[in-house]
């Protein structure tokens, strides 16, 4: 395994007891020799996730964030807050490269998404309550599953 998608839910519970699990995780895969790591840009796991990455690099200079993004940021980020927005601007400036499915958001375009992260990778961190299977993270961990790869719920 050297390429990894993130996928989860929007809303967290314990946003600090999940970023320091999720950060162990991430040290033990780099430990093993992972060093690209795929996220999709939304609020919530993927915001999280990416700063974790992010914040490695200071120990593990080789990891890099690739971001795989549903459309351009006017589309994407339009109903988000200031603080999600310079989450948002903070993470596109320090990834290590940036693909867009679309220009625009249209319907489909986060699916679209999210099986491009999982094309990319041989192995998916997900934040996922299999209670809300019918989300885009439940959809996003099927397409992981079918593709055989290794997963790792860190819910």
């Amino acid at each position: 395994m050297k390429t990894v998608c993130f996928t989860g839910h929007r809303s967290i519970n314990d946003k600090e007891q999940l970023q320091n699990r999720l950060t162990k995780v991430l040290e033990q895969l780099i430990n093993n020799g992972e060093t690209d790591f795929y996220a999709g840009g939304a609020v919530g796991f993927d915001t999280l996730a990416a700063s974790a990455v992010l914040s490695l690099r200071g120990t593990y200079p080789n990891v890099r964030l690739h971001l795989v993004l549903p459309c351009l940021k006017a589309d994407q980020t339009a109903k988000w807050t200031v603080e999600q927005l310079a989450d948002y601007d903070r993470i596109l400036l320090m990834a290590d490269s940036t693909e867009y499915i679309s220009e625009k958001y249209y319907y489909g375009c986060m699916k679209a998404r999210n099986a491009r992260l999982v094309e990319l990778a041989d192995g998916c961190i997900c934040y996922y309550d299999n209670k809300k299977s019918a989300s885009g993270t439940g959809q996003t961990v099927r397409m992981a599953e079918r593709k055989n790869i290794c997963i790792i719920n860190v819910f």
